[in-house]
């Protein structure tokens, strides 16, 4: 379905004011920066804003960016005969390969690391986001094997998960701290993706693989 006009200037007003609070918190450090400073830069009301973006902390970490169903999401849309483990690996092979946006891998993105490095509530909003995805994952690996409130599984593989999507993070932004580029640190976490694939066992590897379609005959 074609975006409508009014579709089209919300998505660019919500794109301006994002833009424009990067750069003003990159400029001067976001608990320097007040969500009245980016409304006015912005050209918008502070209500408006806050129309957009819930929290000042929303306007680094938007959460359809920055989502807490990020890896269930990802496990939700697997095809048959692939894994929980398999799926997530696949996606972040994807988005290194595509230099994805959310990952950090563009030029410049060193500014927007150390202005966040800086900021304790963004930190601590990176923590929690990661709790959250591990979290939800382990519900919708739960729900998907059937297994019980006392199963452990679902929690350990979630785990597992959640965890290495972390190191991957963690990874990204160490180099990016280093001054490594994009290229660089893409070709690192490919390396990161091969070592976690070989050394992952079976059980995860084989965990809770989607079934292919069922056809009906007669």
């Amino acid at each position: 379905m074609a975006e409508g006009l009014r579709e089209r200037k919300k998505r660019e007003t919500r794109q301006r004011i994002n833009r424009v609070a990067i750069e003003l918190f990159v400029e001067r450090g976001f608990d320097r920066v007040t969500i009245a400073e980016v409304a006015a830069t912005a050209e918008v009301s502070v209500n408006t804003l806050y129309n957009y973006f819930e929290a000042k902390e929303d306007l680094v970490l938007p959460p359809d960016q920055a989502s807490a169903q990020r890896l269930a999401d990802i496990v939700r849309d697997r095809g048959p005969g692939e894994s929980a483990a398999g799926a997530v690996l696949a996606r972040l092979r994807d988005e290194v390969e595509r230099r994805d946006r959310s990952l950090g891998l563009t030029e410049g993105f060193e500014r927007v690391f150390a202005m966040m490095r800086a900021a304790p509530t963004l930190i601590a909003r990176l923590e929690e986001l990661g709790r959250e995805m591990t979290d939800a994952l382990a519900a919708v690996l739960a729900e998907e094997t059937g297994a019980g409130p006392d199963d452990p599984l679902p929690r350990v593989v979630a785990t597992q998960l959640g965890a290495f999507h972390a190191l991957v993070f963690a990874e990204i932004g160490r180099r990016t701290e280093a001054g490594e580029g994009p290229d660089a640190i893409a070709a690192a976490v490919v390396a990161l993706l091969d070592a976690f694939q070989g050394v992952q066992g079976e059980p995860l590897a084989t965990y809770a693989v989607r079934k292919g379609e069922q056809t009906c005959s007669g």
